[in-house]
């Protein structure tokens, strides 16, 4: 297979043997918008579909944060990076109240010292036995919503009591149907990009929903009635 045969597929619309600038310019801005169309459109409809229940969850994780949660997050690969980008978020916000968040893919002498020792499935399921309290939360990312150390994790968490979620996409793998997690929030797309993108946008409504819950006054003792004493 010649060099270009081997990358076509991959940017279909640059061929090696193009020499219109102009028409080359044109490809790519129509790629560009077409992607953002789409991007916005999953958006839109990932939002119809699950606002109800980031609204719920946003709620819950509040309760727990009131009384002292931390939040884990973590996944593979691109789904790493989102992670650390919502432990982030939570954590260190540029408004709002911050929490305590933690990535655990984060510490890479921790990942990679568990990996050989004890198998890549256990990564996280480890971290979370180290580390968690009942009160705490999980978020897993995953385009498939398959990944076994994932799951693996996301199990230990239930087990602990921890409250769980998941991002997905797809059709949603096998976080969808498992009994494991509180919530699921899956991305019904097959492009990994765009799932990614949309799973940022859920993350930041997630946060947002927790801030507005935080926001409210906690409710104090019931004050009792009767006359003066």
């Amino acid at each position: 297979m010649s060099e270009q045969e081997s990358t076509n597929f991959l940017y279909p619309f640059i061929d090696a043997e193009e020499n219109d600038a102009d028409a080359l310019l044109t490809d790519l801005a129509a790629s560009a918008r077409s992607k953002a169309a789409e991007s916005a459109r999953l958006q839109r409809v990932s939002l119809e579909e699950w606002g109800e229940g980031i609204t719920s969850a946003g709620a819950r994780m509040a309760e727990r944060f009131r009384a002292g949660a931390r939040l884990y997050t973590f996944g593979n690969g691109g789904s790493s990076t989102d992670a650390a980008t919502l432990a982030s978020l939570f954590s260190r916000p540029a408004r709002g109240r911050p929490v305590a968040a933690w990535s655990l893919a984060a510490d890479q002498a921790v990942v990679t010292a568990l990996g050989n020792d004890v198998g890549f499935e256990l990564i996280f399921s480890r971290q979370i036995i180290a580390h968690a309290k009942p009160v705490d939360i999980a978020i897993a990312l995953s385009t498939s919503g398959n990944s076994d150390d994932l799951m693996t994790a996301l199990a230990e968490a239930r087990k602990r009591g921890l409250l769980t979620v998941g991002f997905a996409g797809h059709d949603g793998g096998r976080m969808s149907t498992s009994s494991d997690l509180d919530f699921c929030f899956t991305i019904r797309s097959q492009s990994i990009h765009r799932i990614q993108e949309s799973h940022a946008l859920v993350g930041y409504q997630l946060w947002s929903a927790v801030q507005d819950n935080l926001a409210k006054p906690t409710p104090g003792p019931r004050e009792t009635t009767g006359g003066p004493r």
